[in-house]
């Protein structure tokens, strides 16, 4: 099932030029909050569903890395509720971080009390943004944005994978649906299993895609041992940067890279 999602900021009609290099990140926010070892999980468990005043203090922290990227992959946001302090995270960062375009998918609406959400921030006006169930787990699921002027153009596809190995995999199966027939990919989120998994790897292959190359572990944030945050693209997309960003303002480490657009896309936006 699809849903259109409206652009919150910016105006204007027709596709935007795509620039030839483009800085992109993906970073699980956990919320805005700032878990800097395992009882944190315990003794900051309260901070999930209740407002506290620290939480802005981090976000504004998050706006500033934000920044220096052109597109912007969030996951565990909430988009207002009580827990946030009626703050929809994705908006905020976009404004704090002067982004022209954000995009938030609720994913579990627990009314007041918590909005579970991915979100996106982007610098260019994409051309089409759809959001998608993913089936499995409850809560889950994926946003694909479309960027450029005709065939050649960009898709960002941005997910939240469930925890379970079972309901990765189908998935994963539904995302590879989704994505075929885009020659110019970029996959990115947290996927909740290294490039080693079967599924993964599956999905890797099937897909053509290269993997970010940063090979670092990406969580948990203070000590981190397992590298479940991926940015995956299309062969016909250069990486040239590529990195875990040592950011401990949640309890995942974002991934950026910097990617070089070829001729035909950048020409053709």
């Amino acid at each position: 099932m699809q849903t259109l999602v409206h652009n919150h900021a910016g105006n204007g009609v027709g596709p935007e030029s795509l620039p030839r290099t483009l800085r992109v990140l993906s970073y699980n926010v956990q919320v805005g909050v700032d878990t800097r070892q395992y009882r944190d999980y315990l003794t900051k468990s309260w901070k999930h569903v209740l407002p506290h005043r620290t939480r802005l203090h981090n976000l504004n922290m998050i706006a500033e890395m934000l920044r220096q990227y052109d597109m912007v992959a969030l996951q565990e946001v909430d988009a207002g509720s009580l827990r946030s302090g009626f703050v929809d995270i994705t908006e905020y960062l976009a404004n704090r971080a002067g982004f022209p375009h954000w995009y938030h998918q609720v994913n579990r609406n627990i009314g007041m009390l918590a909005r579970h959400s991915n979100g996106f921030l982007t610098r260019i006006r994409p051309v089409r943004v759809t959001t998608h169930r993913l089936p499995a787990a409850p809560g889950r699921g994926a946003m694909l944005l479309e960027f450029g002027g005709n065939e050649q153009r960009l898709a960002v596809c941005t997910l939240h994978l469930a925890l379970s190995r079972r309901a990765r995999s189908r998935q994963l199966d539904f995302v590879r649906d989704l994505l075929s027939g885009y020659p110019n990919l970029v996959v990115m989120g947290d996927l909740n299993t290294g490039c080693d998994s079967e599924e993964l790897r599956r999905f890797i292959e099937t897909m053509g895609l290269n993997q970010s190359a940063h090979g670092q572990a990406t969580f948990p944030s203070w000590r981190p041992n397992r590298k479940i945050d991926h940015i995956l693209v299309s062969p016909s997309l250069e990486i040239t940067k590529a990195q875990v960003l040592d950011y401990p303002l949640s309890d995942h480490l974002p991934v950026g890279i910097e990617i070089t657009l070829p001729d035909n896309m950048v020409k053709a936006a």
